[in-house]
Formats: structure tokens, C-alpha cells, sequence
């Protein structure tokens, strides 16, 4: 642990870095002091009972970077830009056009940004009106005038730009990936308050449970320090050939192959399908058809967070959504191509079909340990709540996940500037 921090704390000696480290706090607590300023109009003691009943709810608050239980003006957070960030991606991949703007450099990446915010506004504007219909109809929104729905779908999509704003400028001006860094923040912020709830009602008789609980949540963050760092190498042998008289080539390099090449994005595509039963219910449930009200009842019931549909449909969804976005992001047969073009080979693998065949025999194996690993931390909530029977503290696998990958990737930067300072010194 202390070789993970030593670059964030030697940084502090550094000018440069400092005046970086101070503007993402500075940020920080300008989103952390939005997300405590509440929209009008909802009645917020029944919003956070729901919230704390309804591990739905809780999940997506956490992407919302721990806005969205206190309804707060940017109460969306950044569900909308990661959504829109993932359709982009994947569009990229199909449209030529795209992904030949995606290749031409730093030009190429400031038109992909500017698509993504144009996307973000009319996702943003759907979701907050499928938020306030949510509150609608579990009666906790108090006014329900046009007036009033404008604009609260107006504040909540001018909050979504304006922590779209924050994080960009993190980005640019800060250390780090200011939209992680965001998540982090709301994540870390609320991590007080389960446990002063926890505190609360845990009596002598839970006592063990929560030791248990306790080694259970350092087990899962060893596990994902594990999975995120893991990666298999893949030995690439450069050709030997004569320029001019002399011997060239013969180098070695491996290609790294990461366990979880996907992050938290599977996590996301997943819930947002796994949502669909449980929100499809409530909304039938309060017809007036009979049929579609036991449609509505029977997917209610089937689809709460401790059942066994929703946890294996929210467990095989990840599986699925894992192995889809490895193959968007990895391409066996480009890969192979360019260590063909390059005058590279696998030793023992012939180039061409052969090392594609051989990269997608490996990654697939790779990438079903990641996805297993994925899956079990989507569910692990339900699984140690039901082992427990504490409820308020939840080992948040998606949680711990998204802190251990922004922790390790800040330390990472930390530790790449010092070490390019410490060799521009060195050339002077």
C-alpha cells in the first residue's frame, strides 16, 4: 500500500504537480457541494427510504456518483456522457468513417468528444424524464404541473453537462481521468454513511457477521487489485535482417493481454438491461387491465434485487456484455496484422490466420476468467446481504472496483510524471 501512495506523496514536492493536485480537489468540492443542492418538488425522506430498500436504485446512484439518492440538481451525474461514451465507442467500430476520424490523431479525438456531448444532451433529456416518471409513480414527486416537469427535466440535464464540464476539465488541467475521479469522489463520500447506519443497527448478536463482513470486503479488494493488474504476456519476436552490411532485429517484446479488458462497462450495459423487468413491472402493476397488472405483479416479484432471476440474469448479462466489448476493443485479426507488418511472429505460431486463430484462443480463455470474476463481483451485494443479514453496508463489488482502478491508474500517473521529470533533470 505504501508503494502505491509513495508517487502521490512525493508529488507533492513537485511544483508542477502540486498546483495539479490542488486544482482536482478544488474541483472535487465544487461537485461534491452541487450534489447536496436538491431539485424542487420531491419529497426527499421517501426518495432516500427508496433508495436504501432498492439495490437498483443503490447501483445507479453509485454511477451518479452518489448524487442521485439526494435528488440533487446534477442528480443524473454522469450516466448520460458514460452512455453516450459507450454508443460512440461502438459506433466507431461499425461506421468507417467514424473510425478512420477516430484514427487521425489529436484532431480525430476532439471531433469524437464533441459527437459524445451532442449525444449526451438528448440522453440526458430521456433519462431525466424517466427518472421523474419513476418518482411519479412510487408518489414521491409533490408537484406534477407542466411547469414543474420542464423544469426539472431542465435542471436535471443543464447538472449532467455541467459535471460533463467538471470532469473535462480534470482531465485537462488536473491529474487523473476526471469522470472516474468524480465517481470515486461520490462513492468515497458516501462510504460515512453506510457505515454510521451500519453502526446503528448492528447489535451483539451481528457482531461476528460484521468481522465477517469486515475480512470478506479486504478479501474483495485483494481480489480486485488481482484481476485488474493480471495479464498475460504473449512473447513477439522481431525477424533478424541485414541493412547495409549489418545485422538489425532479433528484439523481443510481449504483448500484454489484460484479464479484464473491459472495466466496469459490462457492469453498466447490464444493469441497464436488468432494470428493464423490475421498472417494466411497476409501471404495469398500476394498470387497470388485468392481465397486464399480473404481468406486471409476477415481474415485480421475480425481479427484486434478492431473487434468483434477477441475480442470475444480472450475472450471465456481464458474462455476455464482457466477452462482447473485449471483442470491440481487441481485434485478433488487426493485431495479427500489424505484427505481420512490423516483421514480428509468435515463435512456434506461423503469421498471419495462424497468430490470429492463436491471439483469439487466448484471449478468449483470458477473458472468461475476467467475466466470471465480473459476474461475481455484480452479484456479491445480494450474496453477502443474504450470508449477514446486513443490509446497509454492502461490499459494493462494482464500488470497489471502480476506487482500487482509479487509485491504481492516479498512482500510475503520479509515478510516470515523476520519472519523466526525474529524466528530463537528468538530460539537462
Amino acid at each position: 500500500m505504501t508503494k502505491i501512495f509513495a508517487p502521490i506523496i512525493n508529488s507533492f514536492k513537485i511544483p508542477e504537480l502540486r498546483r495539479k493536485i490542488l486544482i482536482t480537489a478544488l474541483i472535487i468540492v465544487i461537485y461534491r457541494i452541487a450534489a447536496h443542492i436538491p431539485v424542487g418538488g420531491v419529497d426527499l425522506a421517501a426518495l432516500k427510504a427508496l433508495f436504501s430498500g432498492n439495490q437498483f436504485l443503490g447501483l445507479l446512484d453509485i454511477f451518479s456518483g452518489g448524487t442521485l439518492m439526494n435528488f440533487s440538481i446534477i442528480s443524473l451525474g454522469l450516466n448520460p456522457y458514460i452512455n453516450a461514451s459507450i454508443i460512440v465507442q461502438l459506433l466507431t467500430m461499425v461506421f468507417p468513417s467514424l473510425e478512420a476520424l477516430s484514427k487521425e490523431g489529436e484532431y480525430g479525438r476532439q471531433k469524437i468528444n464533441q459527437y459524445t456531448r451532442y449525444l449526451t444532451v438528448p440522453l440526458s433529456i430521456l433519462q431525466a424524464f424517466g427518472m421523474f416518471t419513476l418518482l411519479r409513480n412510487q408518489g414521491i414527486v409533490t408537484e406534477a404541473t407542466p411547469v414543474s416537469i420542464l423544469m426539472i427535466i431542465i435542471t436535471m440535464s443543464a447538472g449532467t453537462l455541467f459535471t460533463m464540464w467538471l470532469g473535462e476539465l480534470i482531465t485537462e488541467y488536473g491529474v487523473g481521468n476526471g469522470i472516474s475521479l468524480l465517481i470515486f469522489a461520490g462513492i468515497v463520500a458516501g462510504a460515512p454513511v453506510a457505515l454510521t447506519q451500519t453502526a446503528s443497527v448492528v447489535d451483539q448478536q451481528q457482531v461476528l457477521n460484521l468481522l465477517i463482513f469486515a475480512a470478506l470486503g479486504l478479501v474483495v479488494t485483494a481480489a480486485v487489485v488481482f484481476i485488474n493488474e493480471g495479464r498475460r504476456q504473449i512473447l513477439v519476436q522481431y525477424a533478424r535482417r541485414y541493412t547495409g552490411g549489418r545485422e538489425v532485429g532479433g528484439n523481443s517484446m510481449y504483448l500484454p493481454l489484460r484479464v479484464n479488458q473491459a472495466g466496469v462497462i459490462p457492469i453498466i450495459f447490464a444493469v441497464s438491461l436488468v432494470l428493464i423487468p423490475s421498472f417494466a413491472g411497476q409501471y404495469l402493476a398500476n394498470v387497470s387491465q388485468p392481465q397486464l397488472h399480473a404481468i406486471g405483479r409476477w415481474l415485480v416479484t421475480n425481479f427484486q434485487t434478492q431473487s434468483l432471476a434477477y441475480n442470475l440474469s444480472y450475472f450471465l448479462l456481464v458474462i455476455g456484455f464482457t466477452f462482447f466489448y473485449t471483442a470491440v476493443v481487441f481485434n485478433p485479426s488487426k493485431i495479427s496484422e500489424d505484427i505481420k507488418k512490423s516483421g514480428a511472429f509468435i515463435p512456434g505460431i506461423r503469421p498471419g490466420s495462424a497468430t490470429a486463430s492463436y491471439l483469439n484462443y487466448i484471449l478468449t480463455r483470458v477473458t472468461l476468467v475476467g467475466a466470471l470474476f465480473l459476474g461475481f463481483l455484480a452479484i456479491l451485494p445480494s450474496i453477502v446481504a443474504e450470508l449477514t443479514g446486513i443490509s446497509t453496508l454492502m461490499v459494493g463489488g462494482t464500488g470497489l472496483l471502480i476506487v482500487v482502478s482509479v487509485v491504481l491508474d492516479v498512482a500510475k500517473q503520479f509515478e510516470s510524471r515523476l520519472i519523466e521529470r526525474n529524466y528530463e533533470g537528468f538530460l539537462r
